[in-house]
């Protein structure tokens, strides 16, 4: 996903936070830290749930923000940007200002999520091929996630952001279909 996908609220803290932290020399491991914030809140819906309910008191979800993130949980950075969300009664947002984040900073960087969809599991050099084509063809750091689906018979589909390009048989076989098909007579 591209950060303009984001609302214009969620870019705001998300660079507000990118912007700090690249101050504080601390861009990656905040990265990472959010990224272990955002697997908390995905594996306990229900804390996630707590924080973003507004009938709940500030000074309550403080208590508790401070009983999972602070005293040294969480760097004072990302302890800080937690409570800030809390105090302005926005910590509905933090999954999705932790998303921006990892998008701006992958943007500012020059990397770029890769899903790769092939019919059997490519070895590492095979998928390093791709990591290193995809990217030279992107001129950005090709980050890459392998699928496996059998049904394409063999080669492969990529796609980034929201563009799709198909190279698989199915794919192929499909096209070649559909002009066979527009092309006979009616």
């Amino acid at each position: 996903m591209e950060p303009t996908h984001h609302s214009p609220t969620v870019l705001s803290y998300a660079e507000s936070v990118l912007e700090l932290a690249e101050e504080a020399g601390q861009a990656e491991a905040v990265g990472a830290e959010l990224g272990s914030v955002a697997q908390v809140l995905e594996q306990n819906p229900t804390f996630a749930r707590f924080l973003a309910d507004p009938g709940i008191s500030h000074a309550e979800r403080d208590r508790v923000l401070g009983d999972a993130f602070g005293g040294g949980h969480a760097s004072p950075l990302v302890w800080n940007f937690i409570r800030v969300l809390n105090v302005k009664g926005k910590l509905g947002l933090l999954p999705d200002v932790i998303a921006a984040y990892g998008d701006l900073y992958d943007e500012k960087h020059g990397k770029v999520e890769v899903d790769v969809t092939v019919a059997r599991r490519l070895t590492v050099d095979e998928l390093e091929q791709v990591r290193q084509r995809v990217g030279a063809a992107l001129k950005k750091d090709a980050v890459v996630h392998q699928y496996v689906d059998e049904s394409l018979i063999g080669g492969m589909v990529l796609r980034v952001g929201d563009r799709l390009i198909d190279g698989s048989v199915k794919g192929q076989l499909q096209a070649i279909r559909t002009q066979m098909l527009a092309q006979r007579p009616q």
